[in-house]
């Protein structure tokens, strides 16, 4: 109901119009009868809406952000800001003009300017160096009424390598050191400074040893949060190679210079001296391994022991842990001898220590390990090992049933190895008897016929082992035949080999030696009667003797 018409056809505006909210209206004109009937066809009519000033500009956003390099000169543009205003855009309404109205902080002055019509930011002032780090900047955009507002301009002025690093000396030292100090110990320390804004590439500075550090003596380390750098050991120092150290050192800054170069400022001579300390002897190896063949004739030099005192003084050695004296030493030679023949068998390996100290301080000392590995000789003889008396074989024969014989050498396995069991060449024996191999050192000796006769038999063979030449043992077995039960028990005593006693004879002895130790109780006992006679009573048993029968 923004209109009415009266009667007399006069159009009337009941409500304000926006035209930003809409810029025309159709309206159509009726005319009819008081009974409602039409007395001609109805009129279109268009009404437009003028435009009228009443729209401020305003910014799409209320800040904004923006950088402007250090060396940006008069001219550069950092930014275009555009406001918009919502009056008709056929009329001067919407023309805009933008101004400049505070810059914080307000020095220098007139860094930056605003175009009056684009709202193009440019740079105002000859050179930005030396400016704050940032600007804050209130532009207004305004109409032809007076209409306006307002947004901010961050402007972060942004920091350009235009300053070398330059030390405040041309030369430092000299500085002493002594030539045992530790790895990681600090020389000096300085610092190269830089005069771009603190923290950024420009500013961080990085350091080179430029000459005099050819063998990596010393190293760099650099607090990233002050610039300053220290010089710091990383070798071991040896005045007698070296006693002096000019170092060239350089400073630069990460990123390149956008202006200058650099020059000897940025340049800097560290002077060290390495001050002599008497050292120790020094050996030529930590650990020495010798061999020595077993047997070897004493006296022999087996090893020489090599140092070097880096002071040229005179160097003793001696022994340590050689507690049984199977070695010597030269003092001064460190020729390392055996003092008696060694034998593998009793130690296969001696470890000592060798000491060197330094001729004129015996405070200064090395010291090396020397093992020795004795060398195996064959000259120990294999040998039976275990009691075989009381075993014996079944007659007739029983299948799979054996004497398992044991053997052994006491040399390693160069020599030692596989040891072979071999029968005496008679063709009795080898009729008789046969030897089945199980391991290196085991092997089964078994019946070789159906039948052999109830008795002790000798067995000769031979153990002999895998050297070359080989040594060997020649044994004589007693082996028990016998006729067995079903459960391989022997159902009768063998006849026994010439010389060895029979189970009778075994009984009577232990028989007899129990009865000479019961008469000898029965004496003690009887004896203690007569020494302590007590009146028998009625009561208590009669207390006959012992009657012991032999």
């Amino acid at each position: 109901m923004l209109f009415t018409i009266s009667m007399d056809g006069v159009i009337s505006l009941n409500a304000p119009l926006d035209r930003e909210t809409q810029d025309q209206f159709q309206i159509s004109i009726v005319v009819e009868r008081p009974d409602g009937r039409e007395i001609a066809k109805p009129v279109e009519l268009r009404v437009m809406v003028g435009d009228a000033n009443d729209n401020r500009p305003t910014f799409p956003q209320a800040q904004y952000h923006t950088v402007v390099k250090e060396l940006a000169h008069r001219g550069t543009e950092i930014l275009t800001v555009q406001a918009a205003d919502n009056d008709d855009p056929k009329t001067d309404n919407v023309r805009i003009f933008y101004r400049l109205v505070v810059q914080i902080p307000e020095t220098p002055r007139a860094l930056f300017r605003v175009d009056r019509d684009s709202g193009v930011i440019s740079v105002q002032a000859d050179s930005m160096e030396g400016t704050a780090p940032q600007y804050t900047l209130t532009i207004t955009a305004e109409d032809a009424k007076g209409l306006n507002s307002s947004c901010t301009v961050v402007v972060t002025v942004q920091d350009e390598n235009n300053n070398a690093p330059i030390f405040s000396q041309h030369e430092y030292g000299p500085y002493h050191i002594p030539e045992d100090a530790l790895v990681g110990t600090t020389v000096t320390a300085v610092v190269a400074g830089d005069a771009d804004v603190r923290g950024g590439d420009s500013w961080q500075v990085n350091y080179r040893l430029e000459s005099g550090n050819e063998e990596d003596v010393f190293i760099l380390a650099v607090d990233r949060h002050t610039n300053e750098v220290s010089l710091v050991l990383s070798k071991v120092l040896d005045f007698e190679r070296e006693s002096e150290y000019i170092l060239v050192l350089s400073a630069r800054n990460p990123v390149a210079l956008v202006r200058g170069r650099y020059g000897p400022a940025s340049t800097a001579t560290v002077s060290i001296y390495v001050d002599d300390v008497n050292e120790g002897p020094i050996l030529s190896q930590s650990h020495y391994e010798v061999t020595v063949r077993e047997g070897e004739e004493p006296g022999r030099v087996i090893a020489t022991i090599r140092g070097h005192d880096p002071d040229s003084h005179p160097i003793r050695y001696s022994l340590r842990g050689d507690t049984k004296r199977y070695f010597s030493i030269g003092k001064y030679s460190g020729e390392l001898k055996t003092v008696q023949a060694l034998d593998r068998e009793e130690n296969s390996t001696y470890t000592m220590e060798v000491i060197a100290v330094d001729g004129r301080n015996a405070n200064l000392s090395a010291s090396t390990l020397v093992t020795v590995q004795i060398l195996d000789v064959n000259d120990n003889s294999p040998v039976l090992v275990g009691d075989y008396s009381w075993k014996y074989l079944c007659t007739p024969r029983w299948e799979e049933q054996a004497l398992v014989l044991a053997s052994r050498d006491s040399d390693g396995p160069q020599h030692g190895g596989r040891l072979n069991f071999s029968l005496r060449s008679d063709a009795t024996v080898r009729r008789n008897w046969k030897l089945t191999p199980i391991n290196d050192t085991h092997t089964n000796l078994s019946l070789n016929i159906p039948y052999l006769a109830p008795e002790v038999y000798t067995v000769p063979f031979t153990i002999s082992d895998s050297s070359s030449p080989p040594r060997s043992t020649f044994i004589n077995l007693p082996v028990t035949v016998c006729p067995c039960n079903i459960r391989g028990n022997c159902k009768m005593a063998a006849k026994q080999l010439e010389g060895m006693p029979t189970i009778q004879s075994a009984v009577g002895i232990l028989l007899g030696t129990f009865a000479f130790i019961g008469i000898i109780l029965v004496v003690i006992f009887v004896r203690l009667s007569y020494q302590n006679p007590k009146r028998p009573s009625r009561t208590s048993q009669e207390r006959v003797p012992l009657n012991i029968s032999l």
